[in-house]
């Protein structure tokens, strides 16, 4: 009997075959940019590391993944805002708030960041900004991120040759 997630080891083991590198690639950028806690970068690293010539594919996939990712939690934060009756703000919460409305879709841009930046994608559906300039600037941001990481990550520790 499978106990915890064990379960998902069968699937796991499946995706991390050498023919599903970008589909796994995609499963994982586009889960870790919904609330779930995990971390794309270490797949996009490791692609990377086995296949070297895919840097600029994998580098799409994985911003597509993360915006799509980043899109779901627009869209849960715009149902979540539909559903509410009445949301109570603290004072520090109702200054977020208003700076992320002065700031527009292009606070979207800063979806990249770790801890708060999937949560700023379900504050901008909830805030109900309009979506595909939201959607945009979350391409932008997670492009430049993973741009970013994995350049960092392939010359901080290059291949032993």
């Amino acid at each position: 009997m499978l106990r915890g997630m064990e379960w998902l080891d069968p699937f796991l083991d499946l995706l991390a075959l050498p023919r599903f590198g970008l589909t796994t690639l995609f499963l994982a950028s586009f889960v870790s940019a919904t609330l779930f806690p995990v971390a794309s970068e270490p797949a996009l690293y490791g692609l990377l590391r086995l296949n070297p010539e895919l840097f600029w594919s994998a580098i799409f996939v994985a911003t597509a993944g993360n915006t799509l990712g980043g899109a779901v939690d627009w869209w849960l934060g715009y149902g979540a805002h539909q559903v509410a009756d009445k949301y109570t703000h603290s004072k520090s919460h109702l200054k977020a708030i208003d700076w992320l409305e002065r700031l527009g879709p292009k606070a979207c841009l800063l979806s990249w960041l770790p801890i708060v930046g999937d949560p700023l994608c379900a504050v901008a559906g909830w805030l109900r900004m309009p979506f595909w300039p939201c959607l945009g600037y979350m391409a932008i941001g997670k492009f430049l991120r993973y741009v970013t990481y994995t350049y960092a990550l392939i010359y901080i520790f290059p291949t032993k040759g």
